[in-house]
């Protein structure tokens, strides 16, 4: 009677994969697209501290947008929005400098893409005083 009852289960382990893998792979998809945004904002942070340091020490505009977009190099720089207050003509020894830059981050995976926001825009600002 036991051994009867064991062979009669025998494609439940298969069922029961069969049910939770798309949960699994919805949760490990979703874990890479966070990381992604995770490491697209991290980035985005240290473009704009490398910017502010060329405007704190007295960079052109071009410059500091340069340094912006060299400092990401994986970020499409068609996306990417940098904006530099005051600008060159109003900077003074002394005052703040502010580099501030956005950018939108696309979803790659589809079910997610439909279900969260996309793009997601991140953004970063961050002042210096110029020397």
């Amino acid at each position: 009677m036991i051994k009867k009852k064991w062979r009669s289960s025998s494609g439940q382990a298969l069922v029961e994969f069969a049910l939770v893998l798309p949960l699994f792979l919805l949760l490990i998809f979703a874990v890479v697209e966070i990381s992604h945004v995770g490491y697209s904002y991290v980035t985005l942070n240290n473009a704009v501290r490398s910017g502010a340091r060329v405007a704190s020490l007295g960079g052109l505009d071009t410059n500091i947008r340069n340094t912006v977009s060299t400092s990401s190099p994986l970020f499409d720089t068609n996306l990417l929005n940098v904006t530099i207050t005051p600008n060159e003509t109003n900077r003074r020894s002394g005052t703040q400098v502010t580099v501030t830059a956005s950018y939108e981050v696309h979803l790659t995976t589809p079910v997610l893409s439909q279900v969260l926001p996309n793009p997601v825009n991140i953004e970063s600002s961050l002042s210096m005083r110029i020397e």
